[in-house]
């Protein structure tokens, strides 16, 4: 009997996900250092590695005193809680960051080690502080405030550190940067990966940070801003700064999805106009935008063709399948040109535990679906499904991923999926 369920459950998987990112155990754990992928297939991931302590009180916070609650340390960081959740998905990152041999830093490494991470690209020195962010969240689990105290992060992975590690870069097929970077070491790895054609995905990170790409958008392929971010990205690289963003809402209730995507569209073609041939613009709640201008390339030998073939056949008919889509993913996946696409793929109710990390499984979801061979409208449903993991658990990635659960919900948000005019 259990025999037969697994082999039902497996199959239901297989309808969305790789065969080799199934488990026997209907969940992923970190593979071990010796099944690791070797240099040269390996997306690399430049940024931070943070301890998180979230502080979640019973009931909503009020200033000036204290409140009832639970405090809890968390591993994450941007950059770091990506390449966890890829690994848990199949695919082994190679991560490059610094911390120090302080308590915060010995438990970030603890965690990492054990999950078999490895620990080749980070920098541990006494010298360093590792980066640490308190959270302070209200009683429905949304951030009320925070105190992010992260300089290690541009003070250390400088672009001589970088540099150590250009072999690896120039062999993957993407490299992925957190705006937690000094942008002199944003440039310099922009430039790295420039040069050996490897496309570059930036992660903003926050409002603030996410202007840094003003100095290399020439270099970025893919970008995840949220819609605060991606106006503050377009603005940065507008002299005029006449991109402007307000959430209204009418009794409780947001605005629909046509109006928002109105009200975003003026900085989303100007950033695709600037040569970002991909953006995932992320909307809570409302899902997601994506919006693509050309698709990005991998290098051949790191997307092995017989894996393509059959997961490009079976890619086509579960589109046919799911939703009305077939002749414009048809045309997506062949020669776009430079005609501009944008679709809406909806986000599914999900129980919140902590919004905290929700982003960075989205981004993990992406990358480990389309590393895998996977097309970006599968993959971005994929995404959903994980960060709706994420937003379901108390880590900032979740200790397991029930896979036959994740290809039923990308499944349904497939079938949601619907193309705007861009």
């Amino acid at each position: 009997m259990e025999s037969a369920a697994r082999r039902r459950l497996e199959s239901i998987g297989r309808h969305l996900l790789p065969p080799r990112i199934l488990s026997r155990d209907l969940h992923l754990n970190p593979v071990s250092l010796t099944e690791s992928n070797a240099v040269g297939s390996s997306p690399v991931i430049i940024g931070g590695m943070i301890l998180d302590i979230h502080a979640k009180p019973f009931t909503d916070p009020v200033p000036g005193t204290t409140k009832p609650g639970e405090v809890q340390y968390v591993s994450g960081g941007v950059a770091r809680n990506i390449a966890e959740c890829m690994s848990k998905l199949g695919t082994r990152p190679f991560m490059i960051s610094a911390v120090g041999f302080d308590m915060a830093g010995e438990m970030l490494l603890r965690y990492w080690k054990s999950a078999g991470l490895s620990t080749e690209g980070i920098l541990q020195s006494k010298s360093i502080r590792t980066p640490v962010v308190s959270i302070v969240f209200d009683s429905s689990g949304e951030l009320a405030a925070a105190v992010a105290s992260v300089e290690a992060v541009e003070k250390f992975l400088t672009p001589e550190f970088i540099k150590q590690f250009q072999s690896y870069i120039c062999s993957a097929p993407m490299l992925i940067l957190d705006a937690n970077l000094h942008p002199k070491s944003i440039e310099f790895a922009c430039q790295i990966a420039a040069a050996a054609g490897i496309p570059v995905w930036f992660e903003p990170v926050s409002v603030k940070k996410s202007t840094r790409i003003a100095t290399v958008v020439n270099y970025i392929t893919c970008a995840s801003p949220n819609e605060k971010e991606l106006i503050a990205m377009a603005n940065a690289l507008s002299s005029r700064k006449q991109f402007k963003f307000h959430c209204e809402s009418t009794k409780g209730q947001r605005q629909s999805v046509e109006s928002l995507f109105q009200m975003l569209k003026p900085a989303i073609c100007f950033l695709l106009d600037k040569g970002i041939k991909l953006l995932v613009v992320t909307l809570g709640p409302d899902g997601v935008f994506l919006c693509i201008r050309e698709w990005p390339r991998f290098k051949s030998h790191d997307l092995k063709s017989s894996k393509l073939d059959g997961l490009g056949r079976m890619s086509h008919e579960f589109v046919d399948e799911s939703c009305s889509l077939k002749q414009n993913c048809t045309t997506i996946s062949g020669q776009l040109g430079f005609k501009s696409y944008a679709f809406h793929f909806p986000a599914l109710h999900a129980s919140v535990v902590s919004l905290t990390g929700a982003g960075d499984c989205l981004v993990a979801g992406i990358l480990a679906s389309f590393s895998s061979g996977f097309d970006m409208m599968r993959s971005v449903a994929v995404g959903i499904a994980v960060a709706k993991a994420a937003v379901e658990s108390e880590t900032n990635v979740p200790a397991e991923f029930f896979l036959h659960n994740i290809a039923g919900e990308a499944k349904i948000i497939l079938s949601g999926v619907k193309q705007l005019p861009l």
